[in-house]
């Protein structure tokens, strides 16, 4: 495949990674007005962003597999359409429930994100695959923080339905792109997908994500939330053991024993607290009437615009993670990444009584995760076969998802504890809530020591070499 062939697969398989964090993302500072213009309750509008949630978690692990199976370009196609439909369907929704279902189709759209990395491995030269892994990796963080930085704007200029349209032309563009530019991938595992681990997969990422998105308003210890995290235990243990039994599993527990990728996922799941948590919460600090004691009373524009600067660093973080990685070893740039977001997150909880404070950490937080997320796709890749690739970065983007839900949830708990009388949350709340996140990240420094040094060239399962 010639050079300039690479350059347009790429184009069109960061696109699809970049899509599913921005759409998510989109909606966070549009919610107020999503809440007026339906006139819906708080609690009922935060389901426009719970519905995506649980339809991605489900999605994604189950897309990657499903890709290496039957075709990774057809069934990454497929993802982006989802998206576009749902996006579609939220512009024109007439109620806030049919709003909540097409986020949930826009969720289905995350098997798009495990398959992207799968299908840089399979066409492009092998020296190029860590730099496109690492680039496309920083991606994630970066359509995150650019989907909060947009909507402001493109609520003040377009309107409450650019926020859909405008991703839905992408997506559909994006998905045909795939079909007419990229060939399909030759390594496939085959056989069929065994439908009740993907059901109980399901299940128990559902009553899990319900439990955590309903603890902090209806209470850890409320009946209906103990209930919901008691059956997500009972439905994982029953995954497990139908994995295990499969002829043809969902996910290969094998691969999942792996130091490379169980470690991996530790940390996945602890610097997706911290980001995703910081991310949250960072814009509604900002926005805080400083009559309140702290905040800057920004917009919602304004508050996106503060964190152009962290975007741009962990996008630039993303373009040389690979070289650094290279020089010093995956395992150590990770580590390195997480104390980076530990640090900023710890800056932030004692220094932002001043914007440029604030911005300031932020920038050191983006290098962090920026060099984090490019460097976590390498681990796994180097980890597994090329033909468990889509599976298992799949299950690593799903405990990011899992991880910065529970670091939301659990953010929501500790700022909003104590409540000033105009029910802002008083400043030492969001000075707790910051010093958790930075402790989830040194958590994540600390699993990132058990990442392997050096990973040998991937072997066939089976083989001696096929060790945990």
């Amino acid at each position: 495949m010639a050079a300039r062939s690479h350059r347009v697969v790429y184009a069109v398989l960061a696109f699809g990674v970049v899509s599913q964090p921005l759409l998510q993302a989109m909606t966070v500072p549009a919610l107020p007005e999503i809440q007026r213009r339906f006139a819906a309750d708080q609690s009922t509008a935060a389901w426009v962003l719970t519905a995506f949630l649980l339809a991605a978690s489900v999605a994604t692990p189950i897309g990657g597999r499903v890709g290496d199976a039957f075709g990774k370009t057809r069934v990454f196609a497929v993802s982006l359409g989802l998206l576009a439909l749902g996006s579609v369907l939220a512009a024109l929704a007439p109620t806030i429930e049919v709003l909540i279902a097409a986020r949930a189709v826009q969720g289905l759209g995350g098997g798009a994100v495990p398959l992207a990395f799968a299908m840089l491995r399979d066409h492009l030269p092998e020296p190029r695959v860590r730099s496109a892994v690492a680039l496309t990796s920083s991606l994630l963080s970066v359509g995150f923080a650019v989907g909060i930085v947009v909507a402001g704007p493109i609520l003040d200029v377009i309107g409450y339905h650019g926020l859909f349209l405008l991703p839905a032309a992408a997506a559909a563009a994006g998905a045909v792109a795939a079909v007419l530019l990229i060939p399909e991938s030759p390594d496939r595992t085959g056989g069929a997908i065994s439908v009740t681990p993907a059901l109980l997969l399901a299940g128990w990422l559902v009553t899990l994500l319900l439990g955590i998105s309903r603890g902090p308003a209806a209470g850890w210890t409320s009946a209906g939330v103990v209930a919901l995290l008691a059956m997500s235990v009972t439905l994982a243990a029953a995954w497990l053991l139908a994995e295990a039994r499969a002829r043809t599993p969902l996910v290969d527990l094998r691969m999942m024993t792996l130091r490379g990728v169980w470690s991996a996922n530790l940390v996945a799941l602890m610097i997706g607290i911290a980001m995703y948590g910081s991310f949250a919460f960072l814009p509604q600090f900002n926005q805080t009437p400083s009559a309140n004691g702290y905040g800057f009373d920004a917009s919602v524009t304004e508050a996106g615009h503060m964190m152009i600067p962290s975007s741009v660093l962990s996008f630039l973080c993303g373009l040389s993670a690979a070289r650094v990685a290279a020089t010093i070893g995956v395992r150590l740039s990770i580590v390195l990444g997480s104390v980076a977001t530990a640090a900023a997150l710890l800056m932030t909880t004692i220094a932002h009584d001043a914007v440029w404070e604030v911005i300031a950490a932020s920038c050191l937080s983006g290098v962090g995760t920026g060099i984090v997320f490019a460097n976590l796709a390498n681990a796994i890749v180097d980890a597994v076969p090329a033909a468990q690739t889509g599976a298992a970065i799949g299950m690593n983007a799903n405990i990011r998802i899992i991880g910065g839900a529970v670091g939301a949830a659990v953010t929501v708990t500790i700022v909003s504890a104590d409540l000033l009388p105009s029910g802002y949350p008083t400043e030492d709340g969001y000075v707790r809530g910051f010093a958790f996140l930075a402790a989830a990240s040194v958590i994540a420094a600390t699993a990132a020591l058990l990442l392997p040094a050096r990973h040998p060239p991937p072997a066939p399962l089976g083989s001696p070499r096929w060790r945990p």
